[in-house]
This record gives C-alpha cells, structure tokens and sequence, in this order.
C-alpha cells in the first residue's frame, strides 16, 4: 500500500534540517540553503515557496545539524508495532497501538555522544513522525495529509530501569538525557516513492543488528495518527516514534547492551543516519 499525502501548503521533495538556529533546505547530502525568513522548520514549510528568502547554496557537515525540532508540545511513542520485535521481549500482540511517551529534554540531533545511564543500554531505530497540521478525530484517509515530514530517530532504552517493576515502565526508562536523537533532517513524505518499501538497519561497531522494511509496521502512519486523535489534540510539531523491528540487545541470547566507546548507527534508506557515540 502506498501511504498518500497532501502537503498543508503544497510543499513538495523537500528535505528540511536546522543549521545556526535557522531552518536549512538540504539539496544534497552536502549542500543547502538557509531559509532566511523563519525561525523553525514548521515555519518554514508552512510559508509559500514564494515567499521564501534563501541564502546562497552553502556547504554543510552533518555535525552542524540541531535537531529539526527541540520542543514539541507532545510525544508519543508506540510499543510492539513489529510481530518479530513484540516476539523477542515476549510480549503479546497489542490489539490497539500500545502509546508511551518520551520527554522533550531526551531528544537531541543526530550526530551525538550519548552517556548511557546504565550498563543496560539497549538501541531502537525508529520512523518518527512530525505532525504539521493538528487536529482531533482525524480520519485515517486524512491522516498523511496532517503529517509535515518523517525522520529517523533512536529509542534508547535503560531496560534495567523499564524492567524493574514486573510491569514494563516505558517513559522512564527511555528519557535520559539524549536519549531521542532525531534528524538528521525532516523529508517530506513526497520524496519517496513508497514510504513502506524503506528499510530500518541498525548497526553497533560496523555490524548489523536490526534490519527490516517499514511494511512490516503493524499500525501504518495513517493507523497511527487517527488513534492519537481520537484521544488527544495533535498540535503541529508533535512527534510519533513508530516502533523498532526484532534485533534490539534486550531480545539476544545472550543479551547484548552498548557499552563505552561503541560506534551506534541507526539508519533509513532515503531519510538519512543518526551517527552516536557511546560513552
């Protein structure tokens, strides 16, 4: 199924970061524009193309990118949305898409050292969502047209801290600080061909660890943001972490967790990589 989508001002292929507190357009992975006239990148893709004043077409690493976005209003964050990933923490299939949350101070960009809280550190490559048109009850054939963009992100997880009651405690354990790096830019949904045929991979030092197709989301985007508006107000920048496929360290036999000094990269064919340090 391809995942249809109405831009809110008919903004289209675009990849859109934040450089020295402006929005920056990416037209390639080492190139882009400042957008001279806003202050963030919701503002500037509401803005008619038209209306845009862009700087001269400048070189950039990705190590100047911020995050796109630093303080959404909301975060939501959905567990076993993999059949393969709810199987390897043993947990049964969620009927309904199963919602935490992750504070706001976790999140960070994509290129970062993380200091893990704990010897129990796990990873979780994501799709993350930000919303740009809010509302409530919206219809799931509506939905992609209230989405402004996707980009990676990582669910870092303390699973000493998740597990520790017999009952799963989720938000605690995955909002220590940098816990969310996300980026490296937001792309609209119209720059790719077929937002299901993208591929997570996950690699720790070099070697692969997580590796699936978006196609295998039990709740699509479109699921998604009707359920969380059939019971919250979406607002315009929040954020939607889809869920992460089989293979994280919790779910290895024997487990596996990020130690000091591993080399973590969480990567979405045509959205970009999140490049993390460990220490």
């Amino acid at each position: 199924m391809r995942w249809v989508y109405n831009n809110i001002n008919e903004v289209i292929n675009m990849k859109i970061g934040m450089r020295a507190n402006r929005p920056f357009i990416i037209t390639d992975e080492q190139h882009g524009q400042t957008v001279l006239n806003a202050k963030t990148v919701l503002e500037a893709l509401h803005m008619p193309a038209a209306d845009r004043q862009l700087g001269s077409l400048e070189t950039f690493t990705p190590q100047e990118l911020a995050a796109p976005i630093t303080a959404p209003r909301q975060i939501f964050a959905v567990g076993m949305n993999y059949r393969d990933h709810s199987a390897e923490i043993h947990i049964t299939l969620p009927k309904v898409p199963s919602i935490f949350t992750k504070f706001s101070s976790s999140l960070a960009p994509a290129n970062v050292t993380v200091a893990t809280h704990g010897p129990e550190t796990d990873w979780e490559t994501e799709l993350v969502v930000m919303i740009g048109k809010g509302g409530r009850d919206i219809a799931t054939a509506d939905a992609m047209a209230h989405v402004a963009g996707v980009m990676v992100s990582e669910d870092l997880s303390d699973r000493a801290v998740q597990f520790e009651n017999d009952n799963p405690q989720f938000s605690i354990g995955k909002s220590f600080e940098n816990y969310a790096p996300v980026g490296p830019w937001l792309t609209t949904v119209d720059e790719l061909a077929n937002l299901d045929d993208e591929v997570i991979t996950t690699t720790v030092n070099g070697q692969t660890m997580q590796q699936a197709p978006l196609s295998q989301l039990i709740f699509k985007v479109p699921d998604l943001v009707h359920y969380l508006s059939t019971v919250c107000e979406l607002q315009p920048g929040d954020l939607i972490f889809t869920g992460t496929p089989s293979g994280t360290g919790v779910g290895r036999n024997p487990q596996v967790f990020l130690q000091a000094g591993d080399q973590l990269c969480g990567q979405i064919t045509h959205l970009g990589t999140l490049n993390i340090t460990i220490k």
